[in-house]
């Protein structure tokens, strides 16, 4: 569960991350993404690589919601995972929920 985000970074419970992330229920990496228009479809690759566990990918896009490529979508569509994009804080959000109800959810967040 995310506790906080913000000035750069993440936090679950004791553990900080800093910058951009792919979070998992069971794990969190670094994610090499600074603003939407860093995100290409071989951004999403652990995503797809762990897709049997994904039905629903949040986009916390940092501080504004953009338009998401229909790029993106078609490389996530034949692995079942539709992308939700919106602001960080509502995908930090919505991430929580989404876990505490054990879907099957994963979150690519950019750092606000």
């Amino acid at each position: 569960m995310v506790t906080s985000y913000g000035d750069g970074l993440f936090r679950f419970g004791e553990e900080t991350v800093t910058g951009s992330i792919l979070l998992f229920p069971e794990s969190v990496y670094s994610w090499n993404v600074t603003k939407a228009e860093d995100i290409t479809p071989e951004s999403f690759s652990r995503v797809i690589d762990k897709a049997d566990d994904i039905e629903i990918l949040l986009l916390g896009m940092g501080s504004r919601l953009t338009q998401v490529p229909m790029a993106w979508r078609q490389v996530l569509k034949p692995h079942g995972i539709v992308i939700e994009p919106m602001d960080t804080g509502a995908a930090c959000r919505t991430y929580n929920v989404l876990v505490s109800e054990a879907r099957r959810v994963a979150a690519a967040m950019i750092a606000v």
